[in-house]
C-alpha cells in the first residue's frame, strides 16, 4: 500500500473495515494523527508541528472532522502521549498533560479538549504504553501477555503490559527515572535529567548523550566509547526490569536505537550484569529473540493510538 501525502488518503478507494477509528501519536516536536483500521489500512495520515496546545489541537481537530466527514464517521480516537499524564478517572487532572518539562504544556486537557469538539469518546495513555499495545496487536508482542517496550530518544520511557493488560497504578510507568549504580570517576557526567540527574533517562537519553559527548547520537562513530557506556546503563536499565517485573520479552525502540550497533551491546551487558540469576531457556539461549527491535517502525505511536481507541470502541459496544 503506497503512503500519501501528509493528510491525504493512503488506502485503496473502497476498501471497507468493520470500524474506523482516529490513532494519534502525541509527541514534543510534532503529533502524528491517522484514521484507518490497522497500521495496514490506513486511510489518511497526518503529521503536524507540535507548537502552542490552542494551535496544535485545533489542527488536530481539524483534521479529524474532515476524515470524519469524508469517511461517513469516527468510532473512538485513541492518543498516546508524552507526559506525564492524568490517568486516574477519579483525578481533577484526568486527561491532562501534567508536569511536563515542555514549556506551555503543563496542565493541558488533552482528551477532554478533543474529545469534547469530536463528541467522540477518547482514550488516553502514555506514549510508549499506546506503543506496546500496537506491537501486541500487530507487531513484536502478539501472543504475549507480559513484555516491556522501551523507547530510548531524547527522553527515555518505558510501556508495560503485564497479564494482558497495560499497566496502570499511582499514575504511570516512569521507566525513563529509575536510579542505576552511577561510578562518577568512570563517567563524571552528573546527569542531564532536571528531576533526578543521573536517573536512566539522564544516564542514558540522546539529551544525555548530546550533552556528555558534545554532540548529537547519530555524529558518534560505531567505535566511539560512547556505545559501550550507553549499553553498560541501558543493560543495568533492562536487568532490572528482567529482576522487577519478570517480562516474557524486551523491546527496544526510539532514535537512539537506530544505531544498529548498540542492540547486540546491551543484550551482552544485560546478561553480564545478570550474571546467570535468572536461567530462564529463553532469556539464555535466545537473547537475540528477547531483547529485540519493535515492527511497527516509525507508525509504532500512531498504530498505538489506534488500538487504544479500537480497544475503546469494543468496550462501548460490548
Amino acid at each position: 500500500m503506497s503512503r500519501g501525502r501528509r493528510g491525504t488518503p493512503i488506502a485503496p478507494a473502497g476498501r471497507q473495515a468493520a470500524a474506523l477509528v482516529g490513532g494519534v501519536e502525541a509527541g514534543g516536536t510534532k503529533f502524528v494523527c491517522a484514521v484507518g483500521a490497522s497500521p495496514d489500512d490506513l486511510r489518511a495520515r497526518v503529521v503536524l508541528p507540535t507548537t502552542t496546545p490552542a494551535e496544535t489541537l485545533a489542527a488536530v481537530i481539524a483534521f479529524f472532522r474532515a476524515q470524519s466527514a469524508r469517511l461517513g464517521g469516527l468510532a473512538a480516537i485513541g492518543i498516546g502521549s508524552f507526559g506525564p499524564l492524568g490517568l486516574n478517572p477519579a483525578e481533577t487532572d484526568f486527561g491532562h498533560i501534567t508536569s511536563t518539562p515542555k514549556p506551555g504544556w503543563q496542565n493541558v486537557d488533552l482528551a477532554g479538549a478533543i474529545g469534547r469538539a469530536l463528541q467522540l469518546p477518547v482514550a488516553l495513555d502514555t506514549d510508549v504504553n499506546a506503543a506496546a499495545l500496537g506491537e501486541h496487536r500487530w507487531g513484536a508482542a502478539q501472543g504475549l501477555d507480559s513484555f516491556v517496550y522501551l523507547t530510548v530518544g531524547t527522553g527515555i520511557g518505558g510501556g508495560v503490559m503485564a497479564e494482558g493488560r497495560l499497566l496502570h497504578g499511582l499514575v504511570h510507568p516512569e521507566i525513563g527515572h529509575m536510579r542505576l549504580p552511577h561510578d562518577r570517576q568512570a563517567d563524571p557526567f552528573a546527569g542531564a535529567c532536571i528531576f533526578h540527574g543521573d536517573c536512566l533517562e539522564g544516564l542514558a537519553s540522546g539529551l544525555a548523550l548530546a550533552q556528555r559527548w558534545n554532540a548529537p547520537a547519530q555524529l558518534l562513530p560505531p567505535a566511539h566509547p560512547a556505545w559501550r557506556l550507553e549499553a553498560h546503563y541501558l543493560a543495568l536499565g533492562l536487568a532490572n526490569l528482567v529482576c522487577t517485573l519478570s517480562p516474557q520479552r524486551l523491546l527496544l525502540g526510539g532514535g537512539v536505537m537506530r544505531q544498529r550497533h548498540l542492540l547486540p551491546m546491551i543484550r551482552q551487558a544485560m546478561l553480564a550484569h545478570l550474571n546467570g540469576y535468572v536461567r530462564a531457556s529463553s532469556l539464555l539461549e535466545r537473547v537475540e529473540e528477547y531483547v529485540q527491535a519493535p515492527q511497527l517502525g516509525e507508525n509504532a505511536g500512531v498504530a498505538g493510538g489506534l488500538a487504544l481507541a479500537l480497544a475503546l470502541d469494543r468496550r462501548g459496544r460490548g
